[in-house]
């Protein structure tokens, strides 16, 4: 079963509290509780919700709506993991990325570390793992699998770059991340702000065309990852919103707001205007 397949324990809950929806006056007479029909129709929805989720990924459904996989972000994506190992002093001789997309982060990283490092790409795509054939070389796979049913296979740095916010039961998906290695870096899209709130737009297009189901803020992103157990060692902003050449004209109208607030109080520009993202190391 694959980890966008897992079902959180808030379903579980959700399932849990349905009950019949009728129940019996003293006279007979069949009494509809409008509670109990909320609780079932939200299990259904919940239900539905999840095979949506877990078979975009599989059906060509996301690769649709997203026909480059987000390739062009990859040489950036590479350059933040490499900058993050090299100021923590972290050398790996293995490195994995779970949920790899079309594996252009793994090829920088190979053309970075040469033959000195072995990379490995898992995702749950057939599609994606289909454009990543085409970076493969001696030191660098992909599997269209599952990579916690290798329980035995272990990596010093795992990555897991954009991914536990697609997660259904992201808590548990993380604690299975963090049996796969030593070290652990996340790149997490920090979706909540205050524009984003009060253009609630901006959230539904997320959800509709990047497949994000959870949302956070520094504070929750950290948090989460302490939750599952993780220690925090490093963690730094990306300004992909700044940095990255983008076709949408209001995300380069907003550049300079956000560049200026940024270089004045990054907390702010983040929770006010949005646009950033969280890279963490942990372990």
């Amino acid at each position: 079963m694959s980890w966008f397949s897992a079902r959180s324990d808030s379903c579980g809950e959700a399932a849990a509290l349905a009950r019949p929806a009728e129940a019996h006056a003293a006279d007979g007479r069949r009494v509809i509780n409008r509670k109990d029909i909320m609780h079932q129709e939200l299990r259904k929805a919940t239900e539905e919700a999840e095979m949506s989720q877990a078979s975009i990924y599989q059906d060509g459904t996301y690769l649709e709506k997203n026909p480059t996989w987000h390739q062009a972000d990859s040489p950036w994506k590479a350059n933040q993991v490499a900058k993050m190992l090299r100021n923590n002093n972290i050398v790996p001789s293995t490195m994995c990325d779970i949920g790899c997309g079309a594996g252009g982060i793994l090829k920088c990283l190979a053309n970075m570390y040469g033959g000195e490092v072995v990379l490995v790409g898992y995702d749950v795509s057939p599609q994606a793992i289909e454009l990543c054939r085409k970076n493969e070389q001696r030191n660098l796979s992909y599997f269209a699998k599952d990579p916690f049913d290798e329980g035995d296979v272990k990596f010093d740095v795992v990555l897991s770059m954009d991914v536990f916010e697609h997660v259904e039961d992201y808590v548990g998906f993380l604690r299975k991340v963090k049996k796969k290695g030593t070290y652990k870096i996340f790149h997490i899209p920090l979706d909540l702000s205050v524009q984003s709130v009060l253009r609630s737009s901006q959230l539904l297009k997320g959800r509709r065309l990047a497949g994000h189901i959870h949302y956070f803020t520094k504070e929750t992103a950290l948090a989460t990852l302490q939750d599952a157990g993780y220690e925090l060692m490093d963690y730094v902003y990306t300004r992909g919103s700044i940095d990255l050449p983008k076709n949408s004209w209001k995300i380069n109208l907003m550049k300079l707001p956000r560049r200026l607030c940024f270089a004045l109080h990054q907390d702010m520009a983040a929770r006010v205007l949005g646009g950033f993202s969280l890279l963490v190391l942990a372990r």
